[in-house]
């Protein structure tokens, strides 16, 4: 039986080594990135796995198969949105004279007239410069392979990068299972049912967010390409499928997919007929998103509001870089676990029930 002060000692100890750990993810996030989308990808697809390992599946020809369908899923995304934003970015570049005319002889005076805005750009050199660049738009790609091709370095670590996740994924999904079993065995027995509840509930919001958030991205991808088809904008599936693409960050998705609408009606140059179209749609799709998509497919029960989602992104980003976004939900699944926990403790202590409460706590 541990004393009271070794009992002091092992905790802190313990402490230690967390802050031990936090410090070498920072120290190492450089060289993270591609281990944690590997881990993202991993954790979602491990539920194909499992399936295709129910059926009799060996799991090193599950978890093949699933990292061959979910490279050939966004193989195809890139071979069909690529050619037609590059397209489509040319053509607004080349447009972008007519968009500063618009907004010299219509939207500076209104704004003007309306709300005593005054803008102050140089109209003369913004036209001067859209007109020695148009050549230069067309010549695009030549000139981002040349600039590959200078920075061999970089261009090699992109590619690597792009190799290493796969192999991670692999590993990752092929020893999950042992993962999971050696976690469990080196957690003290006396707290193991606890802590094992605790990851389970952990798991539990992870997955319904992740998959329901999944859900939401792909009905609105769909929803705002067919809408904005309708309301006649030229750009729709772009701008759609990359509007339901950011929806995942709470608002950005909106605020990030109205602008570049706004922005590719306004080129179109077919007046406020499309751009109250482009209004409609939007306002559409946010009633749709707020209160029947989010509460529904992701579900209030989860306990991720989105303000706490858009401070976890923020938070773990200025922390850790592109690798702490990645893991910003993660974690705060298991901090919202753990105050859910705090919280039951509290509410069951001597302290929050008097002696009272205490009393009839423990006749019950």
């Amino acid at each position: 039986m541990t004393s009271p002060r070794a009992d002091r000692l092992q905790t802190v100890l313990w402490a230690a080594a967390g802050v031990g750990l936090l410090v070498l993810f920072w120290l190492l996030a450089p060289i993270l990135t591609p281990f944690a989308v590997a881990a993202v990808f991993a954790y979602i697809c491990d539920p194909a796995v499992n399936w295709m390992v129910a059926r009799r599946v060996p799991r090193a020809a599950a978890v093949l198969a699933v990292i061959a369908a979910m490279g050939g899923f966004l193989l195809l995304l890139v071979l069909i949105f690529a050619p037609m934003i590059y397209r489509e970015a040319v053509i607004l570049f080349g447009r972008l004279p007519e968009l500063i005319e618009l907004l010299e002889t219509r939207i500076a005076p209104w704004l003007r007239a309306s709300f005593d805005i005054e803008l102050q750009f140089d109209v003369a050199s913004l036209k001067a410069w859209a007109a020695e660049h148009r050549d230069t738009a067309r010549d695009l790609l030549p000139t981002l392979l040349t600039h590959a091709r200078e920075g061999g370095m970089a261009l090699i670590a992109v590619v690597a990068n792009l190799v290493l996740i796969p192999i991670a994924m692999f590993y990752l999904l092929q020893e999950w299972p042992r993962f999971m079993s050696g976690l469990q065995s080196v957690i003290p027995r006396p707290i193991l049912p606890r802590t094992l509840r605790i990851l389970g509930d952990i798991d539990s919001v992870m997955s319904e967010f992740l998959r329901g958030q999944l859900s939401v991205m792909l009905i609105l991808a769909i929803f705002y390409s067919v809408g904005l088809w309708l309301a006649g904008l030229k750009f729709a599936l772009p701008v759609g499928v990359l509007t339901g693409l950011l929806a995942f960050i709470p608002f950005v998705g909106f605020g990030g997919g109205l602008l570049l609408a706004i922005l590719a009606a306004l080129l179109q140059g077919e007046g406020l007929a499309l751009l109250a179209g482009v209004g409609i749609v939007y306002a559409i799709g946010q009633v749709l998103e707020s209160y029947a998509l989010t509460p529904y497919l992701v579900g209030e029960r989860i306990g991720l509001h989105p303000l706490a989602v858009i401070f976890a992104l923020m938070a773990f980003g200025q922390l850790f870089g592109f690798v702490g976004m990645l893991v910003a939900l993660p974690a705060s699944a298991a901090i919202l676990v753990g105050l859910r926990e705090v919280r039951g403790a509290w509410l069951a202590s001597h302290l929050y029930l008097g002696e009272a409460g205490s009393a009839e706590r423990d006749r019950q």
